[in-house]
């Protein structure tokens, strides 16, 4: 990924699991459209591609399975299902860890909605089930006066945001469920953030906390050059049709 033109050396190759920018991956997600355009030549291209690259973003590309993904840091240690805990803390009444069976005991919510990335591609009709966020902070008792809602991720890298009044949106979902199974380790599971009118950099994967504060702080990927309100189609200089 690094090489020289003009006698300049180009930008350094990140180290594995260092994270990474805006520009980097706009310009690994420029294959993208190519593979889907060129099929197997340009495919074959980024596979040799993938095999080099220490971030992982060569895998973004969507395939025949509709998604194929990345991670913002070199690898993700699985949690297995019956380890898994979501911490939720900060201005709550009841500050709490949930396992899997507990967001199970929870009011479900179901929809089939479709994901669109900022770098252009869009996947319709996905399967998405869970909790809503807005149950989720009912649950806990979050204080009427808190503003936003912070989520870490257990890579120990992503993070994310929303204003309060956009966590209690009913399309904004805490899912265990997609494409009709459980959430996958690739998918980002066994519990990952839907928010699905806004570009899916903010719907973080590997959810494991949940923090109710008083304002927003910018995510990883927003301190990289992403709009903090990701609406699609309304933000990062896109047109896409908005997901309704």
């Amino acid at each position: 990924m690094s090489g020289q033109h003009g006698g300049h050396p180009g930008p350094p190759e990140p180290e594995p699991g260092s994270p990474v920018g805006r520009r980097v991956v706009l310009g690994m997600l420029g294959l993208a459209g190519a593979g889907i355009l060129l099929g197997s030549r340009a495919s074959s291209l980024i596979s040799s591609i993938a095999a080099k690259d220490p971030t992982g973003l060569a895998n973004l590309i969507p395939g025949n399975g509709r998604f194929r993904f990345y991670s913002v840091v070199a690898s993700v240690e699985p949690t297995p299902p019956e380890e898994y805990r979501l911490t939720i803390e900060g201005l709550v009444d009841s500050p709490v860890q949930l396992g899997l069976a507990d967001l199970a005991a929870l009011p479900q919510t179901a929809f089939t909605k479709d994901v669109q990335c900022v770098t252009g591609w869009r996947v319709e009709d996905v399967d998405w089930s869970g909790v809503l966020l807005a149950d989720l902070l009912d649950h806990v008792g979050a204080e009427p006066g808190a503003g936003a809602v912070l989520f870490s991720s257990s890579d120990g890298a992503y993070t994310e945001s929303l204003t309060m009044e956009q966590a209690r949106r009913p399309d904004v979902l805490v899912a265990t469920s997609m494409l009709g199974a459980p959430v996958t380790h690739d998918h980002g599971g066994p519990v990952r953030l839907y928010v699905a009118p806004m570009y899916f950099y903010k719907s973080i994967k590997w959810l494991d906390r949940i923090t109710v504060s008083d304002e927003v702080v910018p995510g990883y990927w927003e301190v990289r050059g992403y709009d903090v309100d990701a609406w699609v189609g309304e933000s990062n200089g896109r047109s896409d049709a908005p997901i309704a």
